[in-house]
């Protein structure tokens, strides 16, 4: 790995993706570069933008007033992006993130993510924004977004950061899970962390099998590993798991064999990062 980014809107989860950011960073020697976006098409009030909405006897004066209001509110956005990529360089310093780097970009997070992550290795972002309803604990939908577009990795991260010591993969035989393996067999990343290999439900001969292999080939990379098939629904028997071990991280990929990629995220990745109480790296 040799570059990190960084997604911020400086909500409550900033500072836990900025600590996730610097533990991936140390692990792995990676670069940090933080992201902070302002909303698209906001760049200059426009006079006409305004006329449709007051109507047609509304005054000039009252026009000239909302566009100034409407710039006023776009310098003050500006300005306080500045202050939150200034305070996320700073904050990763001071945890060890050698020379962290930082931009301001006007537009959509998804689409930006999309066209710059050829020169990144992971994306970390928080499971929730400014803009998600927390009371009824529904994701960010930048988050969503993010994962659907990007081929790379995602680590979503939790409100706050612990060790990692203690590693889950939940294992189905998918594409996107493959992938998981070999990037860890590629990659530092989980270096000196535990993993447990892990399948649910009924599984035959051929299945365990699979899983079998995938435990070898990351025993093969240096890892320590444990593997086990659970009885249950994917949702309840990774959640036991994962409290079982007192798991630190969860590995997951975001589709299954049969995956539906404009749609919609596989709905068990789905509900495992609205519940999940840790950090989730998915891979597509």
């Amino acid at each position: 790995m040799k570059k990190i980014l960084t997604c911020t809107d400086g909500s409550i989860y900033a500072q836990s993706v900025y600590d996730h950011s610097a533990w991936a960073s140390k692990q792995t020697g990676a670069s940090v570069h933080v992201l902070h976006m302002l909303n698209p098409h906001r760049e200059r009030a426009e006079f006409s933008s305004f006329t449709g909405n007051l109507g047609p006897n509304a005054g000039e004066d009252l026009l000239l007033e909302m566009v100034e209001l409407e710039e006023t509110k776009n310098r003050l956005a500006r300005e306080e992006g500045k202050l939150i990529l200034k305070g996320a360089k700073e904050y990763l310093k001071s945890v060890g993130v050698d020379a962290p780097t930082a931009e301001q970009q006007h537009g959509a997070l998804v689409e930006t993510v999309t066209e710059i992550e050829r020169d990144y290795d992971l994306v970390v972002i928080g499971k929730r924004g400014k803009a998600a309803d927390f009371a009824k604990g529904h994701l960010g939908s930048n988050l969503e977004r993010v994962i659907r577009g990007t081929k790379k990795p995602v680590l979503v991260t939790a409100r706050q950061f612990e060790p990692i010591e203690r590693c889950l993969i939940a294992y189905d035989g998918g594409p996107s899970v493959e992938k998981a393996i070999s990037f860890l067999q590629q990659e530092p990343l989980l270096k000196g962390v535990k993993l447990f290999l892990v399948r649910a439900g009924t599984i035959d001969s051929k299945a365990e099998w699979y899983l079998g292999e995938a435990a070898d080939k990351l025993r093969a990379a240096g890892y320590e590993v444990e593997s086990e098939t659970v009885p249950g629904s994917p949702e309840k028997a990774i959640a036991e798991t994962v409290e079982r071990h007192q798991i630190n991280l969860l590995i997951m990929g975001a589709y299954g064999h049969s995956r539906i990629r404009q749609l919609f995220v596989g709905s068990t990745t789905t509900t495992m990062v609205r519940t999940c109480k840790i950090p989730v790296i998915m891979f597509t």
